[in-house]
């Protein structure tokens, strides 16, 4: 949040020199240095060219403007930031206030783009992540300068690699103080360049809208992953507020006095010439590639004669342009048993008889076909060692990085398709009609899932030394879950757990960080989940630890009528490092917490919070349900559920 005094928020440029001949000789290779540097920004009234991207330039050409300043124009750079978020159907942006920023949000305010403050600055692309995933709407993060923006940093590297399409708009220093010790004034872009798609400082208020679109379409086409547009303070307040600031009413009429002035006023023209001009902000569509006919007709041939066919599913198979439902429906018709895999999870529902949940490695190992629609070889799929060297391996993938990662040397596709998974499952399933897969082997992989659901289920009876059984939690949580419900992941232990007992209803239910592993996912994820589907019961499952990250969103989610529900998995432990950590070294050093009492804080927030320990553990689904309620009543409700260990976990992947 800025701490810029509101009467100077450009800083004072009047005072920056003295007015003697000393300071004069100091200041001319200064004023010559920024005046060369600025040399596109002064007036000129034969006109220039719009900035548009080259998409642009195919469809429109380029655009000859009148750079004319309107010097009594209230309007500021603000209002064609709203206009272009509007302009693509932008519903919700997320901020935490702060001087630098305020005109945008004060625009997008009255333009009836909702704005959505939070309790911290990362939090606002978890929440756009979340948007962009539930909705294919590319999300939006506003955030002020300097730490404003660096509070950032971990959720858009998180974005990066769930492939999640976010804009983050940063303020930034005014152009003409930048370097020069202004507040909260950084060097951002070349924090952003490593992990952004595209990056862009937007210098004249005439290139804001431009800017942003290319932004946009960036973040939506191809690999889909986050942007980062900076918008220093002077080109989003009005002409007259920024000439004010800067060339200001000085009485001193000294030569460096005029000559400073001078220069401001012909800086300031520059920012401002042909600002409001109006400009096309319609979207532009995004690039895709799509699988060829040839690479699909390769597959076709391959899983036709398949035996033990098996689909592994990953993210990228819930992103546009193919509605996931239209992917359900195909894979349905296939009747191929699919293993499912980040936000794939819920695709096919709860019970859908061609999901196998449990027993992934041996049914790879045995499989003859393994179409990996957007899974990765990473360490989820040990790498590719997974899978078998004697098996027809049919990769598809967008990224072309991940498409072929750790192969040869673990695995080695049969057919490598980069594109569009969705599109290719529809065409698949288009070319293999009349195809069905071998009853025997798709019932084979049924009873061994039963099998192993049945051991958690007795392991769900046996007793902890302590507090309650996190199994039997769950599973009593399974019970209560709404049809309409979404689960958010954020938690390690007992998140680990919950991912082999809890079943998401449907497509796009399910949201967890994704490879980066990332903790503090949860308030963002669930807040930007809620808004998107108001009427479901939206979930976060919470580790402890993980539950201090993003609890304070409580408050976010009670001020904005987002009730959400959370249960923590109180073990007082950080257990997933702890039971690794142990034995192998000898030490729980840094891995223990307290069985603190987190519902008190929910209630702290305008919330509603429930205990249950071993004192009231058999009322344990009654609990639930009076959370259930709460929420549908407006209010955001937690559930600290005090829990012991188990062994349920053992040998599960922590490093």
């Amino acid at each position: 949040m800025s701490c810029q005094p509101l009467e100077y928020p450009f800083g004072c440029c009047t005072t920056l020199y003295r007015s003697n001949f000393k300071s004069l000789c100091a200041a001319l290779p200064m004023i010559r240095a920024l005046s060369t540097k600025s040399e596109r920004s002064c007036h000129d009234r034969r006109g220039s060219r719009d900035v548009l991207s080259n998409n642009d330039r195919g469809q429109r050409g380029l655009v000859m403007i009148e750079e004319e300043v309107d010097k009594k124009c209230t309007r500021n750079g603000g209002e064609l930031v709203g206009e272009v978020l509007k302009a693509h159907d932008i519903k919700f942006v997320f901020t935490l206030c702060g001087g630098h920023i305020s005109p945008v949000l004060v625009a997008c305010e009255r333009l009836g783009i909702r704005v959505i403050d939070v309790r911290h600055e990362v939090t606002t692309i978890y929440a756009a992540d979340a948007v962009a995933r539930m909705s294919g709407v590319v999300g939006v993060g506003i955030v002020t300068a300097g730490p404003g923006v660096t509070n950032t940093i971990t959720a858009i590297k998180n974005a990066q690699m769930a492939e999640s399409p976010v804009l983050l708009i940063g303020g930034a220093a005014a152009t003409l103080l930048k370097g020069r010790g202004s507040l909260q004034d950084i060097d951002q872009m070349s924090l952003f360049k490593p992990l952004c798609k595209y990056t862009a400082t937007v210098e004249k208020v005439r290139e804001i809208v431009p800017t942003l679109r290319r932004a946009i379409y960036e973040a939506a086409s191809g690999i889909p992953g986050p942007v980062f547009v900076e918008l220093p303070i002077d080109i989003l307040y009005s002409y007259p507020s920024v000439s004010t600031e800067f060339v200001g009413k000085s009485s001193d009429n000294g030569l460096l006095a005029r000559l400073l002035r001078w220069y401001l006023l012909n800086h300031v023209n520059g920012l401002f010439a042909g600002a409001f001009t109006q400009r096309n902000c319609e979207p532009i569509p995004p690039k895709i590639t799509m699988p060829s006919n040839r690479q699909i007709q390769s597959a076709v041939e391959i899983v036709s004669r398949a035996k033990k066919p098996v689909i592994l599913l990953g993210s990228q198979t819930t992103l546009p342009p193919v509605p996931a439902n239209d992917v359900k429906t195909a894979l349905e018709s296939l009747g191929i048993p699919c293993f499912l895999g980040g936000m794939s999870r819920g695709l096919l529902g709860r019970k859908n008889p061609i999901h196998i949940r449990q027993q992934r490695r041996q049914a790879v190992h045995e499989a003859d076909v393994v179409i990996l629609a957007g899974a990765v070889c990473d360490f989820r799929l040990n790498y590719g060692r997974i899978l078998n060297k004697k098996s027809k391996i049919i990769a598809v993938n967008r990224n072309i990085e991940l498409l072929y990662l750790n192969s040869p040397a673990f695995w080695s596709p049969t057919v490598g398709i980069e594109g569009d998974v969705g599109t290719f499952v529809l065409k698949l399933c288009d070319r293999l009609k009349g195809y069905k897969c071998p009853s025997d082997w798709l019932e084979t992989l049924r009873q061994r899932d039963a099998e192993k659901e049945n051991k958690n289920l007795e392991m769900a009876k046996q007793p902890t030394t302590q507090h309650l059984n996190p199994i039997k939690v769950l599973y009593q949580l399974e019970e209560c879950l709404d049809d309409n419900s979404i689960l958010v992941a954020d938690g390690g232990d007992f998140v680990g757990t919950a991912a082999y007992v809890l079943r998401p209803r449907g497509p796009l239910t399910w949201l967890d960080p994704g490879p980066f592993g990332t903790l503090g996912v949860g308030g963002g994820f669930a807040l930007g989940a809620k808004l998107c589907r108001p009427d479901a019961e939206v979930w976060i499952i919470y580790g402890d630890g993980s539950s201090a990250y993003s609890i304070a969103e409580f408050d976010t989610c009670y001020r904005h009528k987002a009730p959400v529900l959370a249960i923590i998995g109180n073990d007082a432990a950080w257990s997933q490092i702890k039971r690794d950590q142990v034995p192998l070294l000898g030490s729980g050093v840094a891995c223990d917490l307290l069985f603190s009492d987190y519902h008190t804080i929910a209630k702290g927030y305008g919330g509603v919070g429930f205990r249950i320990d071993s004192s009231n553990g058999d009322e344990a689904i009654s609990i639930i349900k009076q959370a259930q309620a709460a929420a549908k009543e407006g209010k955001p409700a937690v559930l600290n559920v005090l829990v012991g260990r188990t062994k349920f976990r053992e040998g599960s992947i922590s490093i």
